[in-house]
């Protein structure tokens, strides 16, 4: 006889009970702020600190495809050891997605939180992950980014 009051998902979080059926879209997470792999370092860097982003995607200016990301703690301390210049391009300090050999998981405004928070976790047999691209379901189109604080602060809102 099991017992029903056991969770039916050991790797949920003490959190899991408080997203109730919630979804990325009720994190409202803001567009993607999106640079091309030619810009220079310091144009994507202004932008970031103008909108106040910790990453930014990088898409192919002629497709428009997710090419990878920018990790601006990663590229101020890049700067900071002179491994990039302010002039370079982007390409030079990107982070490339890695896709042959790696299952992609697709993470869109219908995902549940729970899904995403695994995905965080890296609980799937993957790495942890600092944040997420939010794209449509057939990954043409990047809607925007959620990281792992949009969660934390969703929680904190989210009345008991």
């Amino acid at each position: 006889m099991s017992d029903s009051t056991a969770p039916s998902d050991p790797i949920q979080s003490a959190w899991a009970d408080k997203y109730r059926g919630a979804t990325v879209e009720d994190l409202d997470p803001p567009s993607a702020l999106s640079t091309s792999p030619t810009s220079p370092i310091s144009h994507a860097l202004l932008s970031a600190f103008e909108r106040d982003y910790t990453h930014l995607t990088v898409l192919d200016p002629d497709t428009r495809s997710l090419l990878g990301y920018l990790s601006i703690p990663y590229l101020k301390a890049s700067l900071e050891s002179k491994v990039v210049t302010e002039s370079d391009p982007v390409e030079k300090a990107m982070m490339k997605f890695q896709r042959k050999g790696k299952k992609y998981k697709i993470i869109t405004m219908d995902t549940p939180l729970e899904e995403l928070e695994t995905f965080f976790d890296g609980s799937e047999g993957g790495q942890k992950q600092e944040f997420a691209v939010v794209t449509d379901g057939g990954r043409r189109f990047v809607l925007g980014v959620a990281t792992r604080a949009d969660l934390e602060e969703f929680v904190k809102r989210r009345p008991a």
